[in-house]
């Protein structure tokens, strides 16, 4: 072994290859590393896999080039490069076919790919890893490309910069995949060329830094007709300049029953009255869905609605909490949203709390999330936007979060402790389950380590590297950096979590999951939501406001030629199933019945209901009310994940099957004193009470022929309780009253 190694020394700094001046400089580490990347090399299908393939084991995306220069020659079965016979090495061997290869051929001995590898084995095949300046940026041009018919091809050229002032055309080197297959082909030379009309985003990586690059390929059209959208919102503004551009039609404005029935169920989660559709159909003042918002905005269910957006995602939930940690917790945040204080200050009163999870409800957040890597998952996702779990075991495949990076910021919580006073579970089959008060507080000591180097973990905060001062508050220091209205995410994330709640989904979607390879749709629609968001004070009225007012929300979701494929650019409402809690509070308050659930007393609102209760789920006994089965068949979540997509709204048959016979729909509709008993009593005509039946329901009066075949069935019915019955369970299983449109 000593030998063999002795020998590939002298041939490193002897071989005559080694000393031809002929050939040009090759650089394993900006050169070498990038060729492997663009080849595939050391993807995760392939040799960058865990456990490598062929006997070849690479770092991920080439993210050690130490690791990657010894794998290549030293490795386990022999070295893959031959300095004196350049060709004959492995490493091109298998890349160019003349060798079997699992991979298939790589590139051509024609390429450049080839003359790089060539030329670094003949020049002896040395490492440099750690001698080059770091590279610090990587510019691409264009940023985005729109192309209309007969264009089909463009070029891109992507140019590195390094920390001592350099700069490098890598365009021969660069990695370049897409997002969507199909729509491009990109050629070795930068050449992005047309397969098929459509939208995509283009992946340009060298080294650690990515760019992408939104391209569009266009039918050639006329430019759209997007007066709809004339208003003075800048958002109206940006989203047509968009449409314009992408050559995509908008639809007209959603009429007043439409538009009313959607902004009450996304601003409060709950429908409006009879008496409000009703008032707000005979208005004919210019000003009327500005006041009509405002008095939203104004409703305590605005509040509670937001309250259990919030809860979803800091798992405000039973099991972990207890049932008073729920309730306070969950009380603490629906006056934080009644008084609109502004949300960066509601990130640092949740991230700097400590004390009894009692006295001090935000400190429950720390209770929910107890171990150190997954607070530092839950704080950057929650509150950032940022989805770093994929760089806990190596750096991130598809952002710029490296190993260290994860830990580092992981590092701000191990300190985090909780001492239990009490637990009063009620036995002890699940041992994750707390009753009592816990105090949170932050010990002397508690360090972790990174896993590459075994150092102690020193706090650092995700882009900008700002660590605590010695022995100072880290969760306070941590706080503070994410409420400041400079910091880099937090702004963006919430105004996109907002947008997201409003129109279905996110300029960013996943709404929290903000990366390089998820780009958003609209990048300058989303820099003016920042601002205004910061501008209103971090506050969600204004900012719901803005939206709410804006001609893009308002646009119908009936959809054009040209728009019906869209559910990226808002020219169009997304048609969406109501969420559970708002199709539980609709039927009540078309019905005027009031579900229970255990634990709550009678008359609280589905949307109200501070976390699920524990009943009937695993090994409790007794079972769940009506109430809270109906929504956990409808997808409400468990909050065990810090995450809007816990919350499912897949249609199934479940679902269908509680509708059309399913006990809750059925109690409510036979109560002798819901709505239908109390109007038939009272003796009201049926003309009336169908009124009431849609304006409830609907947010409309029925149309003329509802009115004549439904008056008809009533009439000739033999009972007309049930009759009533029937024509209601219609309207609830109807797909205008199981969808927002």
């Amino acid at each position: 072994m000593l030998r063999s190694q002795l020998l590939f020394s002298v041939l490193l700094f002897f071989s005559p290859a080694a000393a031809r001046a002929a050939e040009p400089s090759v650089s394993f580490e900006r050169d070498v590393s990038a060729v492997l990347s663009r080849a595939g090399c050391n993807m995760g299908a392939c040799h960058g896999n865990l456990n490598g393939k062929g006997g070849l084991k690479l770092s991920l995306r080439g993210e050690d080039p130490a690791f990657d220069h010894a794998a290549l020659t030293r490795g386990a079965l022999g070295r893959r490069i031959d300095v004196s016979s350049p060709d004959e090495s492995l490493l091109l061997q298998k890349a160019v076919g003349r060798v079997p290869h699992e991979g298939g051929v790589r590139f051509s001995t024609s390429s450049t790919e080839y003359a790089t590898l060539r030329n670094w084995i003949a020049a002896g095949g040395r490492s440099d890893a750690g001698a080059n300046p770091k590279l610090v940026a990587l510019e691409v041009t264009p940023k985005s490309a729109i192309l209309t018919a007969p264009k089909d091809s463009f070029h891109l050229k992507a140019v590195a910069r390094f920390a001592d002032g350099s700069t490098r055309d890598v365009t021969p080197f660069v990695a370049v995949e897409t997002t969507t297959v199909g729509i491009a082909t990109i050629h070795s030379d930068g050449t992005v060329e047309k397969e098929q009309e459509g939208e995509t985003t283009v992946l340009v990586r060298y080294l650690g830094r990515q760019v992408p690059v939104r391209v569009a390929f266009l039918p050639d059209v006329p430019l759209p007709d997007v007066s709809v959208l004339n208003s003075a919102n800048k958002i109206d503004s940006l989203v047509a300049k968009q449409l314009k551009e992408l050559r995509i039609p908008p639809s007209t404005l959603a009429d007043d029953a439409t538009f009313l029935r959607r902004a009450s169920l996304d601003a409060t989660g709950t429908l409006p009255t009879a008496k409000e559709a009703r008032a707000f159909l005979a208005d004919r003042s210019p000003d009327k869905r500005e006041k009509m918002i405002n008095a939203l905005l104004a409703k305590p269910e605005f509040a509670e609605y937001w309250a259990l957006k919030w809860s979803d995602l800091l798992r405000n939930e039973e099991k972990s909490l207890d049932r008073k940690g729920v309730q306070v917790y969950h009380r603490w945040i629906k006056a934080w949203f009644a008084e609109d204080r502004p949300l960066n200050e509601f990130a640092r009163e949740i991230l700097s709390a400590r004390g009894s999870t009692y006295a001090n409800p935000p400190a429950n957040f720390y209770r929910a999330v107890r171990d150190p890597q997954a607070r530092a998952e839950a704080v950057a996702q929650v509150f950032l936007g940022v989805r770093v779990n994929c760089a806990k075991c190596h750096n991130h495949p598809f952002d710029v979060w490296t190993q260290d990076d994860y830990h580092r910021f992981a590092a701000f919580f191990p300190q985090v402790q909780y001492r239990v006073l009490s637990n009063e579970r009620k036995d002890d089959l699940d041992k994750h389950e707390f009753v009592g008060e816990q105090v949170v507080f932050a010990a002397r000591k508690g360090e972790s380590t990174l896993p590459r180097t075994g150092e102690t973990a020193v706090p650092k905060t995700l882009g900008d590297d700002r660590s605590p001062a010695q022995d100072a508050d880290r969760l306070g220091m941590l706080a503070d950096w994410i409420a400041d209205p400079a910091n880099p995410f937090f702004a963006k994330a919430q105004a996109n979590r907002v947008w997201y709640h409003l129109f279905g989904r996110g300029i960013v979607d996943p709404n929290d999951d903000f990366k390089a390879a998820n780009p958003p749709s609209n990048p300058e629609l989303l820099d003016h939501l920042a601002v205004e968001f910061k501008a209103g004070g971090f506050r969600l009225k204004p900012l719901v406001k803005s939206i709410l007012l804006s001609r893009t929300y308002q646009l119908s979701s009936s959809t054009n030629e040209q728009n019906a494929h869209d559910a990226t650019h808002f020219s169009h409402a997304l048609v969406q199933p109501l969420e559970a809690e708002q199709l539980l509070d609709a039927m009540s308050r078309v019905l005027e019945v009031e579900p229970r659930f255990n634990g709550y007393p009678a008359g609280l609102r589905a949307g109200a209901v501070p976390a699920m209760s524990q009943a009937g789920t695993g090994n409790r006994r007794g079972g769940a009310a009506m109430g809270e089965r109906f929504l956990r068949v409808f997808g409400k979540p468990e909050r065990l994940l810090t995450c809007d997509c816990e919350r499912s709204e897949e249609a199934g048959l479940l679902q269908a099957f509680q509708m059309i016979n399913g006990e809750q729909v059925n109690a409510m509709l036979r109560r002798s004193d819901n709505r239908l008993g109390r109007m038939l009593d009272a003796g009201v005509a049926d003309a009336e009470l169908l009124d009431e039946l849609y304006l409830s329901a609907l947010g409309r009066f029925p149309n003329p022929t509802e009115n004549s075949k439904l008056g008809n069935y009533i009439k000739a019915a033999p009972d007309r309780r049930k009759a009533w019955e029937d024509v209601a369970w219609g309207v609830l299983n109807s797909k205008e009253f199981l969808l927002r449109r």
